[in-house]
Parts: structure tokens; C-alpha cells; sequence
């Protein structure tokens, strides 16, 4: 992976907070979808768990709950983009519009979700991050405390 991820399904009313990535879902809402659309859920649905949120959500648009809604704001990527965990669901029930660059990835991989390669993904850690509490991750690791609180930030 080189660069920053593309975002995708990031709507301001998923957290009720005007200016997310992908602005209003309501501007993203089609009649249909791709003719493909089926596989393209298939291949969100696909993705690798990035960030695990523990919570529950309903369908911002109807306000019922869906196949999604236990851990909804989870972060999943295919190493190249990175959505919502209920993306799929939008797609498949509101025929949301998907960036043609995405699209365009997809169909290139013939709407096969690519292995995960951690080491291009997230590099070790010299230092923990600031953020993370002293949390640092090595290759294939999963996170640990830094032993040495002393440790430098």
C-alpha cells in the first residue's frame, strides 16, 4: 500500500456531524445500483477488520436496525480503501454511489478481496504513538502495553 487510503461510506449522519469525507447520505441514495452490485457487497462485506467497535446502530436513513448495526462503526479496508463496517448494508439496501475509482478497483480484481500484507500495512513501531496510550504493534503482533513506562513518546 503506498499513500493514504481512500474513504468511502464516511456520511455526516452517520455520527451527526456535518463535513465527514463523503458528505450527506441522502445525496448518495439511488433508485438502483450497479449491475454488479451484488459483488461489490460481497467484496466490502469481504474486507479486513482494521479498528473492532463495540456498539450498535441502525439505518440512518429508515431508522430501522440491519444486518450490520452490532459493531456498525467498525473500520475495514482492503489496503487500498477504507469504510464502515455497515457500508455494504447502504449499498445493498439504498443503492448508495460508490466512487468510480473504487468501482474501477473492484472490477480489476475481479471483486476478489486482496490478502492483507501487515507489513506494508502497518509497519513496527519504534515508538508508540502519543494517542494510543503506550499501545505500539509489531508485525502480526497484537497490541501490547510498552513495558517501560518510562518509555520515551
Amino acid at each position: 500500500m503506498q499513500g493514504l487510503l481512500g474513504l468511502l461510506g464516511f456520511y455526516d449522519e452517520l455520527d451527526n456531524s456535518p463535513g465527514r469525507p463523503n458528505g450527506s447520505i441522502h445525496d448518495a441514495v439511488r433508485p438502483v445500483g450497479e449491475p454488479d452490485e451484488a459483488d461489490l457487497v460481497a467484496y466490502l462485506d469481504a474486507g479486513h477488520v482494521l479498528i473492532d467497535v463495540m456498539e450498535a446502530g441502525h439505518d440512518v436513513v429508515t431508522g430501522s436496525a440491519h444486518r450490520h448495526s452490532l459493531g456498525c462503526s467498525s473500520l475495514v479496508t482492503d489496503g487500498t480503501w477504507l469504510w464502515r463496517l455497515d457500508l455494504p448494508h447502504y449499498v445493498e439496501t439504498h443503492h448508495v454511489l460508490l466512487p468510480e475509482a473504487f468501482i474501477e478497483h473492484v472490477r480489476g480484481l475481479n471483486h476478489r478481496m486482496p490478502a492483507l500484507i501487515a507489513a506494508q500495512f502497518a509497519p513496527a513501531a519504534t515508538k508508540p504513538c502519543p494517542w494510543s496510550g503506550g499501545l505500539r504493534l509489531a508485525h502480526g503482533d497484537r497490541p501490547r502495553r510498552c513495558s517501560n513506562p518510562n518509555h520515551e513518546q
